[in-house]
Protein backbone atom coordinates (compact mmCIF):
# COMPACT_ATOMS: atom_id res chain seq x y z
CA UNK A 1 0.00 0.00 0.00
CA UNK A 2 1.08 3.61 -0.90
CA UNK A 3 1.71 5.21 2.07
CA UNK A 4 3.81 8.15 0.71
CA UNK A 5 1.78 11.48 2.37
CA UNK A 6 -0.10 9.76 4.68
CA UNK A 7 0.42 11.60 7.87
CA UNK A 8 0.95 9.94 11.61
CA UNK A 9 0.41 11.90 15.00
CA UNK A 10 2.42 9.49 17.52
CA UNK A 11 0.79 10.76 21.04
CA UNK A 12 2.66 9.29 24.33
CA UNK A 13 4.15 10.81 27.07
CA UNK A 14 7.39 7.84 26.77
CA UNK A 15 9.78 8.28 24.84
CA UNK A 16 11.07 5.53 24.19
CA UNK A 17 7.87 4.36 22.70
CA UNK A 18 7.64 7.46 20.52
CA UNK A 19 11.08 6.58 19.32
CA UNK A 20 10.21 3.01 17.99
CA UNK A 21 6.85 4.31 16.93
CA UNK A 22 8.61 6.80 14.50
CA UNK A 23 11.59 4.79 13.59
CA UNK A 24 9.13 2.32 12.35
CA UNK A 25 6.82 4.20 10.67
CA UNK A 26 8.89 6.60 9.04
CA UNK A 27 10.16 3.61 7.35
CA UNK A 28 7.35 2.42 6.47
CA UNK A 29 6.73 5.65 4.16
CA UNK A 30 4.67 7.71 6.66
CA UNK A 31 5.31 11.25 7.90
CA UNK A 32 5.63 10.80 11.17
CA UNK A 33 4.95 13.99 13.93
CA UNK A 34 4.99 13.49 17.58
CA UNK A 35 3.44 15.31 20.75
CA UNK A 36 3.96 14.08 24.37
CA UNK A 37 0.32 14.51 26.22
CA UNK A 38 -3.18 15.28 25.52
CA UNK A 39 -2.92 19.28 25.29
CA UNK A 40 0.18 19.14 22.66
CA UNK A 41 -1.57 16.48 21.18
CA UNK A 42 -4.88 18.35 20.07
CA UNK A 43 -2.63 21.73 18.93
CA UNK A 44 -0.72 19.67 16.74
CA UNK A 45 -3.81 17.97 15.20
CA UNK A 46 -4.95 21.48 14.57
CA UNK A 47 -2.17 22.15 12.70
CA UNK A 48 -1.08 19.20 10.90
CA UNK A 49 -4.18 17.64 10.27
CA UNK A 50 -3.15 13.95 10.15
CA UNK A 51 -4.70 10.78 8.79
CA UNK A 52 -3.80 8.65 11.53
CA UNK A 53 -3.48 9.69 15.55
CA UNK A 54 -1.74 6.99 17.66
CA UNK A 55 -2.80 8.06 21.18
CA UNK A 56 -2.02 6.69 24.53
CA UNK A 57 -4.53 6.65 27.51
CA UNK A 58 -2.45 7.84 30.55
CA UNK A 59 -1.09 11.40 29.93
CA UNK A 60 -0.52 14.20 31.78
CA UNK A 61 -2.48 17.36 31.72
CA UNK A 62 -5.02 15.87 29.02
CA UNK A 63 -5.80 12.13 29.25
CA UNK A 64 -6.28 10.02 25.69
CA UNK A 65 -10.09 9.81 26.01
CA UNK A 66 -10.44 13.47 26.63
CA UNK A 67 -7.85 14.22 23.73
CA UNK A 68 -9.74 12.10 21.46
CA UNK A 69 -13.30 13.90 22.22
CA UNK A 70 -11.63 16.92 21.97
CA UNK A 71 -10.06 16.20 18.66
CA UNK A 72 -14.02 14.39 17.25
CA UNK A 73 -15.61 17.97 17.71
CA UNK A 74 -12.28 19.54 15.15
CA UNK A 75 -14.09 19.84 11.60
CA UNK A 76 -11.09 19.87 10.23
CA UNK A 77 -10.41 16.63 11.46
CA UNK A 78 -13.43 14.62 10.83
CA UNK A 79 -12.29 12.04 8.39
CA UNK A 80 -8.70 11.34 10.68
CA UNK A 81 -8.32 7.96 11.92
CA UNK A 82 -7.92 7.89 16.03
CA UNK A 83 -6.12 4.37 17.46
CA UNK A 84 -5.20 3.93 21.04
CA UNK A 85 -2.33 2.37 21.31
CA UNK A 86 -2.16 2.10 25.24
CA UNK A 87 -0.68 -0.87 27.76
CA UNK A 88 -4.66 -0.14 29.17
CA UNK A 89 -6.34 -3.94 28.36
CA UNK A 90 -9.44 -3.57 30.59
CA UNK A 91 -12.89 -3.83 29.11
CA UNK A 92 -14.41 -0.72 30.44
CA UNK A 93 -10.81 1.63 28.83
CA UNK A 94 -11.35 -0.27 25.67
CA UNK A 95 -15.41 0.67 25.72
CA UNK A 96 -15.00 4.49 27.02
CA UNK A 97 -12.13 4.58 24.47
CA UNK A 98 -14.01 3.70 21.36
CA UNK A 99 -17.35 5.98 22.87
CA UNK A 100 -15.02 8.68 22.71
CA UNK A 101 -15.05 8.41 18.85
CA UNK A 102 -11.50 6.25 18.55
CA UNK A 103 -11.82 4.20 15.47
CA UNK A 104 -9.64 1.22 16.78
CA UNK A 105 -7.92 0.52 20.32
CA UNK A 106 -4.61 -1.59 20.00
CA UNK A 107 -2.97 -3.02 23.19
CA UNK A 108 0.66 -2.66 23.92
CA UNK A 109 3.38 -4.15 23.13
CA UNK A 110 2.28 -5.05 19.57
CA UNK A 111 4.89 -6.18 16.89
CA UNK A 112 5.93 -3.11 14.32
CA UNK A 113 4.82 -5.10 11.40
CA UNK A 114 1.41 -5.87 13.04
CA UNK A 115 0.80 -2.58 13.95
CA UNK A 116 1.34 -1.08 10.32
CA UNK A 117 -0.76 -3.72 9.13
CA UNK A 118 -3.45 -2.58 11.01
CA UNK A 119 -3.02 0.81 10.42
CA UNK A 120 -2.74 -0.35 6.36
CA UNK A 121 -6.51 -1.79 7.20
CA UNK A 122 -8.16 1.30 8.68
CA UNK A 123 -7.00 3.21 5.50
CA UNK A 124 -8.43 0.80 3.51
CA UNK A 125 -11.64 1.29 5.30
CA UNK A 126 -11.32 4.97 5.85
CA UNK A 127 -11.07 5.04 1.97
CA UNK A 128 -13.34 2.50 1.02
CA UNK A 129 -16.34 4.88 3.53
CA UNK A 130 -15.10 7.94 1.34
CA UNK A 131 -15.61 6.23 -2.11
CA UNK A 132 -19.14 5.52 -0.55
CA UNK A 133 -20.00 9.04 0.65
CA UNK A 134 -19.08 10.38 -2.61
CA UNK A 135 -21.40 8.23 -4.78
CA UNK A 136 -24.57 10.15 -4.79
CA UNK A 137 -26.67 8.47 -7.36
CA UNK A 138 -26.52 4.75 -8.38
CA UNK A 139 -29.05 3.48 -10.77
CA UNK A 140 -29.58 0.31 -12.68
CA UNK A 141 -32.32 -0.80 -14.59
CA UNK A 142 -35.15 -1.43 -11.44
CA UNK A 143 -33.42 0.37 -8.70
CA UNK A 144 -32.61 4.07 -8.06
CA UNK A 145 -30.23 4.80 -4.86
CA UNK A 146 -30.22 8.52 -3.99
CA UNK A 147 -27.94 8.90 -1.37
CA UNK A 148 -28.64 12.98 -1.07
CA UNK A 149 -32.43 12.67 -0.85
CA UNK A 150 -32.16 9.26 1.10
CA UNK A 151 -34.30 7.74 -1.47
CA UNK A 152 -34.83 4.40 -3.11
CA UNK A 153 -36.96 3.49 -6.06
CA UNK A 154 -37.48 -0.37 -6.80
CA UNK A 155 -39.45 -0.85 -10.59
CA UNK A 156 -40.32 2.86 -10.20
CA UNK A 157 -42.12 3.04 -6.76
CA UNK A 158 -40.75 4.21 -3.75
CA UNK A 159 -39.42 1.88 -0.58
CA UNK A 160 -38.98 3.32 2.57
CA UNK A 161 -35.80 1.69 4.25
CA UNK A 162 -34.65 2.72 7.85
CA UNK A 163 -31.23 4.55 8.11
CA UNK A 164 -28.94 1.20 8.73
CA UNK A 165 -30.68 -1.00 5.75
CA UNK A 166 -30.10 2.29 3.56
CA UNK A 167 -26.39 2.37 4.57
CA UNK A 168 -26.17 -1.26 3.65
CA UNK A 169 -27.94 -1.48 0.55
CA UNK A 170 -25.91 1.92 -0.69
CA UNK A 171 -22.87 -0.36 0.17
CA UNK A 172 -23.64 -3.23 -1.24
CA UNK A 173 -24.48 -1.50 -4.95
CA UNK A 174 -21.43 1.03 -4.90
CA UNK A 175 -19.38 -2.00 -6.31
CA UNK A 176 -21.91 -4.57 -7.84
CA UNK A 177 -20.56 -8.03 -8.11
CA UNK A 178 -17.85 -7.35 -5.64
CA UNK A 179 -18.26 -9.69 -2.33
CA UNK A 180 -18.00 -7.17 1.13
CA UNK A 181 -17.00 -9.92 3.89
CA UNK A 182 -19.10 -9.29 7.44
CA UNK A 183 -16.62 -7.41 8.84
CA UNK A 184 -15.86 -5.03 5.85
CA UNK A 185 -20.09 -4.72 6.43
CA UNK A 186 -19.58 -4.00 10.02
CA UNK A 187 -17.05 -1.34 10.05
CA UNK A 188 -18.60 0.50 7.16
CA UNK A 189 -22.57 0.36 8.49
CA UNK A 190 -22.37 -0.02 11.99
CA UNK A 191 -18.81 1.77 12.62
CA UNK A 192 -17.67 1.76 16.52
CA UNK A 193 -21.32 1.04 18.04
CA UNK A 194 -20.38 -1.14 20.35
CA UNK A 195 -23.93 -3.71 20.93
CA UNK A 196 -24.15 -5.17 17.15
CA UNK A 197 -25.44 -8.73 17.41
CA UNK A 198 -24.18 -11.83 15.49
CA UNK A 199 -27.29 -11.95 13.55
CA UNK A 200 -27.27 -8.33 13.01
CA UNK A 201 -26.27 -8.47 9.36
CA UNK A 202 -28.56 -11.64 8.61
CA UNK A 203 -31.52 -9.84 9.90
CA UNK A 204 -31.20 -6.29 8.00
CA UNK A 205 -30.16 -8.64 4.62
CA UNK A 206 -33.49 -10.43 5.19
CA UNK A 207 -35.45 -7.00 5.00
CA UNK A 208 -33.67 -5.70 1.75
CA UNK A 209 -34.25 -8.85 0.26
CA UNK A 210 -37.79 -8.87 0.97
CA UNK A 211 -38.41 -5.09 -0.32
CA UNK A 212 -36.68 -6.12 -3.22
CA UNK A 213 -38.37 -9.10 -3.76
CA UNK A 214 -35.74 -11.32 -3.13
CA UNK A 215 -33.41 -9.44 -6.02
CA UNK A 216 -29.79 -8.30 -6.08
CA UNK A 217 -28.48 -9.66 -3.15
CA UNK A 218 -26.57 -12.81 -2.60
CA UNK A 219 -24.76 -14.78 -0.22
CA UNK A 220 -21.34 -15.65 -0.31
CA UNK A 221 -21.48 -18.79 2.23
CA UNK A 222 -18.93 -18.45 4.92
CA UNK A 223 -17.60 -14.55 3.42
CA UNK A 224 -20.27 -12.27 3.16
CA UNK A 225 -22.98 -10.57 0.91
CA UNK A 226 -22.55 -9.35 -3.10
CA UNK A 227 -24.97 -6.99 -4.98
CA UNK A 228 -25.58 -8.79 -8.44
CA UNK A 229 -26.22 -6.23 -11.02
CA UNK A 230 -29.69 -8.15 -12.71
CA UNK A 231 -29.88 -7.79 -16.81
Amino acid sequence: MDTSGVKILIVDDEDDIIEILQYNLTKAGYAVYTATDGREAIKKAKKVLPDIILLDVMMPHIDGIQACEDIRQIPELEHCIIAFLTARGEDYSEIAGLQAGADDYITKPIRPKVLIARLQTLLKRKNNTKQIQASKKIEFEDIVIDEEKHLVFFKNKEINLPNKEFKLLMLLASKPDRVFTRDEIYTTVWGTDIVVGDRTIDVHIRKLREKLNEEYIDTIKGIGYTFIKRI
